[in-house]
């Protein structure tokens, strides 16, 4: 294998000079208008070194990466209880996808789509308020990634609240099949401002070593969880393109709309990719094709 800092300087400079970035999610207004052609990309290594190239110190909006930090709190609080109320399966449909939801009544197929994202933060907000939920959400995010610089995007969590009609409707449909222990509106708020926390990539590719069993992660979260968390990454993590992303990447990785990438090489590297263009399934278009050509160049895929 080539030297990893080349690896990385080499895939940053491709990405510019192929310029195929997709477009920023439109409908939250707050994403909408960031430039697309923007890439960073970060690897935390089993030896403690972290490299870098691009953007690597811009904040972004993690989104739904953020269900991987509530599941982990979440499995961390009540266990395989959660099992109950949400599946392990992938679904072959959109994230925020209703249908799936109606033809198995009101139980979400996975904690990765919106709708088991919901449960899941439904179930560690119960019997506390919004702000102890968040708290400690961000609490273990920024101890994974040992950087107390990890914070909440308030117009970007307002910008959610405003246009999450698909979302409510989800939470209700919910709430019919007595899937929700909270009030919606309640439930939302939290999630949206889940959502709405930001990240650089070096902060996010710290964050991950503790699901890559990495010699120098922080002992946050235990061995057992991550395993479980990182199948569900590999199984259930781009959506309906989770499959692609398996055949093409080869290891766990977590998608968000906006534009940013975790990625587990188990016992090897923790990475982070971020591009706010997004491809048709709502993942970062150079992002995975970056995700991609790392795994060919290292070797790291798992199988």
């Amino acid at each position: 294998m080539a030297d990893l800092a080349e690896i990385i300087s080499g895939i940053n400079e491709r990405i510019h000079e192929e310029a195929d970035w997709g477009v920023p999610a439109q409908y939250i207004p707050e994403l909408a208008g960031i430039p697309a052609d923007q890439f960073a990309i970060s690897v935390c290594t089993a030896n403690g070194r972290t490299y870098s190239a691009g953007s690597s110190h811009v904040p972004f909006s993690i989104q739904s990466i953020s269900k991987v930090f509530a599941l982990v709190t979440t499995l961390g609080r009540i266990g395989d209880q959660l099992w109950t109320r949400v599946g392990r399966e992938p679904t072959g449909t959109a994230f925020d996808a209703i249908s799936i939801l109606e033809t198995d009544a009101g139980r979400p197929r996975n904690p990765f789509i919106n709708a088991g994202a919901i449960v899941t933060t439904d179930a560690l907000l119960s019997g506390r308020e919004p702000r102890q939920a968040i708290a400690e959400i961000l609490g273990l995010i920024r101890a994974m990634a040992e950087s107390d610089e990890v914070y909440i995007n308030a117009k970007v969590a307002r910008s959610e609240k405003e246009t999450g009609a698909r979302n409510r409707a989800l939470a209700h449909y919910l709430l019919s099949h007595d899937n929700l222990d909270n009030d919606p509106e309640k439930l939302l708020g939290t999630y949206f401002h889940q959502c709405a926390i930001e990240m650089t990539t070096d902060q996010l590719a710290m964050s991950g070593r503790c699901l890559a069993d990495l010699p120098n992660a922080p002992n946050v979260i235990s061995r057992t969880h991550a395993r479980r968390v990182n199948a569900l990454m590999m199984s259930c993590g781009h959506y309906d393109a989770s499959g692609e992303f398996s055949y093409q990447v080869g290891l766990p990785g977590k998608s968000g709309v906006g534009g940013g990438i975790l990625i587990v090489a188990p016992r090897k590297a923790s990475i982070a990719i971020w591009s706010p263009g997004l491809d048709g399934y709502g993942n970062s278009k150079a992002g995975t094709r970056a995700a991609a050509m790392l795994s060919h160049q290292t070797g790291w895929s798992v199988f």
